[in-house]
């Protein structure tokens, strides 16, 4: 949710991730926009592209360090293509929205007339200045925290979309290549409301079975097919 005018917008973003600055003028330059400092050079602040530099290195070793945990069949051509669709200007817009920061961010007048509070590229901007404010007051172990948890950059959703490598896919041509019977899904648990549920699926391929979780039984299935590739690969 947006602050109000009433509410402090350092305080806002700390609160949405989680997060008390030592030194809340890193955070003060993060959300500083470079409309803002022209049109008030009088205030001696620094606009906030410096941190945006050092974000987008920070922002790219975590999430690269994230995907090499989750994917671990992976290769290097598809965890490059992954990390790009995470840190792109749209998906990173989007997380910024859903922080809400928006609203907290420092813009000129020019910027603010023209919607500039919504544009993907001042909120990713902003995202990446503000990540790298906290690597700076935090360090490397903070950051990553604050990424992997509390931006948590929709890996589920993420899964169940067709920009990810497709696993089931992977594995199917895997055992058509040896003259193997493809393999077979089987929900062997549901649980959870309607709105909120959680599948379990079994896989059977041959004399393998694995199983995956998922928030849908599409995420549920890659998951254990990507399991089965991972065995696969391990013993050929």
């Amino acid at each position: 949710m947006a602050p109000t005018a009433t509410e402090d917008p350092l305080r806002t973003v700390e609160n949405a991730l989680d997060y008390r600055f030592q030194n809340p003028q890193l955070l003060e330059e993060a959300l500083c926009h470079r409309s803002y400092v022209n049109e008030h050079p009088q205030a001696g602040m620094r606009d906030n592209e410096r941190f945006e530099f050092l974000g987008d290195a920070v922002l790219s070793l975590v999430v690269s360090h994230i995907l090499m945990q989750h994917y671990p069949v992976m290769t290097e051509g598809e965890l490059s293509r992954t990390r790009a669709h995470f840190v792109n200007e749209s998906h990173l817009a989007q997380v910024a929205r859903s922080l809400g920061l928006g609203a907290c961010i420092q813009l000129g007048r020019g910027e603010e007339q023209t919607g500039g509070r919504d544009k993907p590229s001042i909120l990713s901007d902003t995202l990446e200045a503000i990540l790298a404010a906290v690597y700076l007051d935090g360090g490397f172990k903070v950051v990553f925290d604050v990424i992997d948890q509390r931006l948590a950059f929709h890996f589920e959703a993420f899964e169940t979309s067709e920009d990810i490598t497709d696993f089931k896919s992977r594995l199917q041509e895997y055992a058509q290549n040896r003259g193997q019977t493809v393999p077979a899904y089987r929900v062997v648990q549901e649980t959870g409301p309607d709105h909120d549920k959680t599948f379990v699926v079994e896989l059977t391929l041959r004399q393998l079975k694995t199983v995956g979780t998922g928030r849908s039984k599409k995420a549920a299935e890659q998951e254990a097919a990507q399991f089965a590739l991972q065995h696969l690969n391990g013993h050929e």
